[in-house]
C-alpha cells in the first residue's frame, strides 16, 4: 500500500472497522494534531474533557457546493434583511455559542480543550467563523466555524440565538466557499437541519479520494472576505 503524503501520525482510517470509524484515542490535542487530522479525513469528536475519539466514520456527510440549495421557506427569511454576515471577527465567541447547543443525547462535545486546540487553528490560519450579527441591535446572534483543507471546508458546529441565524451562517459561508473554488462542504454527518440544504452520505473511500484530488492550502481570511 502507498505511503499516506503527507505522512500522518493516525492511523489510516481506511482500517477504522467499527462504525463510528474511531482511528486512535488521545489525551493531548494542540493545533498541531488537528491539521494532521484534517488533511487524513479524521476529526475529534470527544464526550468529555478526558481522552479524544479520533474518527473517520464509514458514511460520510458532505454537501457537494454544486448542489447546496436553500429552502423555500429560508428563502423568505433572507429577503427580510435582518441579518449581516461577518467572518473571523469572534471566532471564539462563535465557538463558545455552539457549545451551549445539547447534544440530543445530552452534552456537548465542545469541551474546553477543544475550545483552546481550535483557537489555536484559527491563529494558523486553518479555522474560520462565519458570522450572523444582527442588522437592528448589533449584536452577534449566532453563526458557524470550521476547518479549511483544499477545497474542502469541515463545518463543525454551528449555533443560533435568534431564529435563522445558523442557517443564514451556513448559507452565506455556502454562497462565499463556492466563490472561493471550494467544492466540498463536510458535514461530518447528516443532520435534519443540513439535509434541508442538501447534506447526503458518502462512503469514506469516496471522501478521501475527494480530499486527496482537492489538496491545497487553507483559505486565507482576506480570500473569504474578499470573495
Amino acid at each position: 500500500m502507498p505511503k499516506r503524503t503527507p505522512p500522518s501520525i493516525f492511523p489510516d482510517p481506511e482500517d477504522a472497522a467499527d462504525e463510528e470509524g474511531i482511528v486512535g484515542f488521545s489525551y493531548d490535542l494542540n493545533a498541531t494534531m488537528l491539521q494532521d487530522a484534517y488533511s487524513h479525513g479524521i476529526f475529534p469528536w470527544p464526550f468529555d474533557d478526558g481522552i479524544i475519539p479520533w474518527c473517520s466514520p464509514p458514511e460520510r456527510g458532505v454537501i457537494p457546493l454544486e448542489e447546496f440549495h436553500i429552502p423555500r421557506s429560508f428563502q423568505r427569511q433572507l429577503r427580510k434583511g435582518q441579518f449581516e454576515l461577518r467572518i473571523d471577527t469572534a471566532f471564539e465567541e462563535v465557538i463558545r455559542g455552539c457549545a451551549t447547543q445539547e447534544r440530543p443525547e445530552g452534552g456537548t462535545w465542545i469541551t474546553p480543550k477543544i475550545i483552546k486546540a481550535y483557537c489555536e487553528l484559527h491563529q494558523t490560519g486553518w479555522a474560520h467563523s462565519f458570522e450572523t450579527w444582527e442588522m437592528a441591535s448589533g449584536r452577534l446572534v449566532g453563526g458557524l466555524y470550521g476547518v479549511s483543507v483544499g477545497k474542502i471546508f469541515s463545518g463543525e458546529s454551528m449555533y443560533h440565538i435568534v431564529t435563522g441565524a445558523s442557517k443564514f451562517a451556513l448559507v452565506g459561508a455556502a454562497e462565499i466557499l463556492k466563490k472561493c473554488s471550494v467544492t466540498i462542504l463536510d458535514t461530518e454527518m447528516v443532520t435534519s437541519t443540513t439535509a434541508l440544504f442538501g447534506a447526503r452520505e458518502i462512503p469514506r473511500a469516496q471522501f478521501l479520494k475527494w480530499l486527496s484530488e482537492g489538496k491545497g492550502k487553507p483559505l486565507a481570511t482576506a480570500q473569504l472576505r474578499n470573495a
